[in-house]
C-alpha cells in the first residue's frame, strides 16, 4: 500500500492521547493539539508506522491487535496521496507507562469531547477522531471504559 503516513485516535474511558505540537515556525500546524503517528519510514507497513511513532513520541509499546479501527484518508501533507488513521484503545496501566519524547511541548490525556471542540486541535484530525468515537463507542455500548 501506498501511504505518506499514518496516525491513531487512541482512547482510555472517554479520554484521548493528545499532544501540543512545537511553536516552530516551520512546523505544520505549530502550537495546535495534535494525536500519535507520523510519516511513514522507507518501506513500513501502516501499523508499523503508527508503533513506531507511538514508542517515539509517548514511549508506548503496543502490538498491532490493539489497534482496532482503521480507514484510509486523503493525504493531509500530500494532496494526491493517502494515509492511514487507526482506533485503539489504551488502559490506564498504557497511561502509566508514558515516557513523553522531544516532539512537543507536553502531553494531556484529554476529554475525547474537549478535544473534538478544542479551538486550538488540528481541524482534519478532530474530524477523523470524532469519527472513530462514533463508531467504536456504538460498538462498545456508548462508550468503553478502561479495560
Amino acid at each position: 500500500m501506498d501511504f505518506t503516513g499514518a496516525k491513531a485516535a487512541l482512547f482510555c474511558g472517554a479520554a484521548i492521547l493528545s499532544y501540543l505540537r512545537d511553536e516552530k515556525p516551520d512546523l505544520r500546524w505549530p502550537g495546535l493539539w495534535d494525536l500519535p503517528g507520523g510519516g511513514r519510514e522507507g518501506d513500513e507497513g501502516p501499523e508499523d508506522c503508527l508503533l513506531r511513532e507511538l514508542h517515539e513520541e509517548f514511549g508506548l509499546r503496543l502490538s498491532p491487535d490493539r489497534l482496532v479501527w482503521r480507514r484510509v484518508f486523503p493525504s493531509m501533507v500530500e494532496p494526491g496521496r493517502q494515509s492511514v488513521f487507526f482506533g485503539g484503545w489504551l488502559t490506564r496501566a498504557d497511561i502509566g507507562r508514558i515516557r513523553f519524547g522531544d516532539e512537543g511541548q507536553g502531553w494531556e490525556l484529554m476529554p475525547v469531547d474537549g478535544f473534538l471542540g478544542h479551538p486550538r486541535a488540528v481541524p482534519e484530525l478532530q474530524r477523523r477522531a470524532g469519527i472513530v468515537w462514533e463508531e467504536l463507542a456504538v460498538h462498545a455500548g456508548q462508550g468503553r471504559r478502561d479495560p
